[in-house]
């Protein structure tokens, strides 16, 4: 492993801990990071000892600042490209209603022992007289290789101990594309109620390193096989399910939206997109109606899908600012480029598709497309061949029009300008007849065919121009 410790960093550490005779290891992510040809620029160091003055040492000899977190027995450095945080070997034990563990110094055996799993439990020495040596006591290479997510100790007390670690063996199983032992399986079943002594916080980071991932879908599957989703999501378990009434039933409205999630993210990798993809069908339960003679209907779930949002953003602790308004804004069109798809698309239809999207189109586009997860091979086609035409629509609708992000030609003020008002309901009532009327294609998104209609309308409701405006 010499090869992949050539950077200055590891030489000093190297130097450093021989002239002290002071045990030092890279340990954890960068070194399971190696062997899985993922470059990486964060380093850990376990010092057996005192960790933060061995870090004071190797930032003087590097003549870089450290910062020193005393509460946590840390102490980070950043040189060049390399971020490094040094630790002491410690021993850990858990109190029942915490994951805080009551830290006390200890050996590498006692450092190797508390790591999550065995691929983080790798240790490559940094000491002259063995520089270089893998340590791994767990057998994390051949778990590397078998791509397997197991813990190092018995699974039920590493997750009873901290169960953010179920979160993580969730989130490494789907961004590494591994699978998880199935006795930590069983384990996460057991331990689902200790989910609760976690914060939503850091619950919802995990979920969001999950739905960042490749492919989200195994980590969902996990987590509502396990059981972990139906403590932290229920709205989304609620999707699970087919009901049949009269012969007729309806599709598994989650393992459609997995589908739809994985399909999304292979065009993209914006985080707030595909949280749309997740969102896009949530209200479908609580608007599910059985319509005999036709079958089942989920009439409006887009409306009270949008509405569902800010409270699961909540709920979840996830931002609530326009990245909700974002994912909201998908929601509640999600439908519309669809139903575009499959009718005469006209001028007016697209118009106000492009005025209610604005600059969110392309987003929206992309999410109709994921939303198509028939199997039927014509339909894909036909679906595509539809969205190809309604895009084109939209670029030349807003090429003709300029509707997107549209601000009206006439606005309020000009209105109690012309006609001496204050405002009231006369200046709203002609403010939306200008929208419509462009909308609809009625006049052009001009300010001098506004300001024209407007003089009309506002002559038909009684009303007298006191002022020209220009």
């Amino acid at each position: 492993m010499k090869e992949h410790l050539q950077h200055h960093i590891f030489k000093v550490i190297s130097q450093l801990a021989g002239q002290q005779n002071v045990q030092a290891y890279a340990i954890g992510g960068f070194v399971r990071d190696l062997f899985l040809n993922r470059p990486s620029k964060d380093i850990d160091v376990v010092v057996i000892g005192n960790g933060i003055t061995f870090a004071e040492a190797v930032a003087k000899k590097l003549n870089v600042q450290v910062s020193v977190f005393k509460n946590f027995g840390t102490a980070m450095l950043k040189y060049h490209d390399m971020e490094v945080e040094f630790v002491g070997a410690r021993r850990e034990s858990y109190r029942r209603d915490s994951r805080k563990p009551i830290v006390e110094d200890g050996t590498l055996e006692d450092d190797q022992n508390r790591r999550d799993f065995t691929i983080n439990a790798l240790a490559l020495s940094l000491h002259p007289d063995n520089f270089g040596e893998l340590l791994d006591p767990f057998g994390g290479i051949t778990h590397l290789e078998q791509k397997l997510i197991k813990t190092p100790l018995n699974p039920v007390e590493t997750f009873s101990d901290d169960p953010l670690r179920m979160m993580r063996a969730i989130r490494f199983a789907t961004q590494l594309n591994f699978k998880i032992d199935d006795t930590a399986v069983e384990a996460i079943k057991a331990n689902t109620d200790r989910i609760k002594i976690i914060s939503q916080e850091r619950i919802s980071d995990e979920l969001n390193k999950i739905i960042l991932s490749p492919k989200p879908s195994i980590g969902f599957e996990y987590l509502f096989d396990t059981g972990l989703l139906h403590k932290i999501f229920p709205q989304m378990v609620a999707l699970y399910g087919v009901e049949y009434r009269d012969g007729k039933g309806h599709k598994d409205n989650f393992y459609h939206t997995l589908q739809v999630l994985d399909n999304i993210c292979e065009t993209t990798t914006d985080l707030w997109l595909r949280w749309a993809a997740i969102l896009h069908d949530i209200a479908k339960p609580p608007t599910k109606r059985f319509e005999p003679g036709h079958g089942w209907t989920f009439h409006g779930h887009e409306d009270k899908g949008a509405r569902m949002v800010p409270k699961i953003f909540a709920q979840l602790k996830l931002p609530l600012n326009d990245k909700m308004k974002f994912v909201q804004k998908m929601v509640q069109l999600h439908l519309r480029p669809i139903v575009l798809s499959q009718s005469v698309v006209t001028d007016s239809a697209v118009r106000r598709l492009l005025f209610e999207a604005g600059d969110d189109i392309d987003s929206l586009m992309q999410l109709c497309k994921a939303d198509v997860t028939t199997k039927n091979e014509y339909k894909v086609k036909k679906y595509r061949q539809n969205f190809e035409l309604v895009q084109q629509k939209l670029k030349d609708v807003e090429e003709r029009d300029s509707i997107r992000n549209w601000q009206p030609p006439v606005t309020g003020t000009d209105i109690m300008e012309i006609f001496g008002l204050k405002e009231g309901r006369e200046v709203g009532i002609i403010k939306n007849q200008i929208r419509e009327a462009i909308l609809e294609g009625e006049i052009p998104n001009t300010r001098e065919a506004a300001l024209e209609f407007t003089i009309e309308k506002g002559t038909q409701i009684g009303l007298k121009v006191v002022a020209q405006s220009k």
